[in-house]
């Protein structure tokens, strides 16, 4: 595997944001407070986790279809299908309160680092993409589970 290029790693980096942010106001309440006073309680706590891990879960399968794109045949036609999956698992599974759907979200994310790795493995995906994917994933899902389990 290759470094990540810096444009795709500075972008991931600042996509953890709203799930660190989320974490930090879970672990902290004046934080919270202050989220909540000047940008509006689903900015804070878990709320603000769900509804953007939905969200990129739903921007991850834009991006595996991408990678699709690159194959032919068969390949092709199991790569398009399995690219919906993270977004279709963020739609049907992110209601029922935030203990439920923080944990579908986990399960979502560790679901597409599998995809990630398969991706990889039929060289779909650029030679870094694990390099990046893995951390990225093991934060999201610590953050996420900050919210879950705290």
């Amino acid at each position: 595997m290759r470094a990540t290029p810096l444009a795709p790693l500075s972008l991931a980096l600042l996509g953890l944001i709203p799930f660190v942010w989320g974490a930090a106001t879970v672990l902290n309440d004046t934080l919270s407070a202050w989220g909540a006073a000047n940008l509006g309680p689903r900015f804070v706590g878990p709320y603000i986790q769900l509804f953007y891990g939905a969200v990129i879960l739903a921007f991850m399968s834009g991006v595996l279809w991408g990678f699709a794109t690159k194959a032919d045949g068969g390949r092709a036609a199991t790569g398009y299908a399995l690219s919906v999956l993270p977004a279709l698992w963020a739609f049907f599974s992110t209601g029922g309160g935030p203990v439920g759907a923080g944990t579908n979200l986990i399960f979502g994310f560790a679901g597409l680092l599998l995809l990630d790795v398969a991706f990889w493995a039929w060289r779909l995906a650029p030679d870094w993409w694990l390099a990046l994917r893995v951390p990225m994933t093991v934060l999201v899902i610590a953050c996420l589970g900050v919210g879950v389990f705290l």
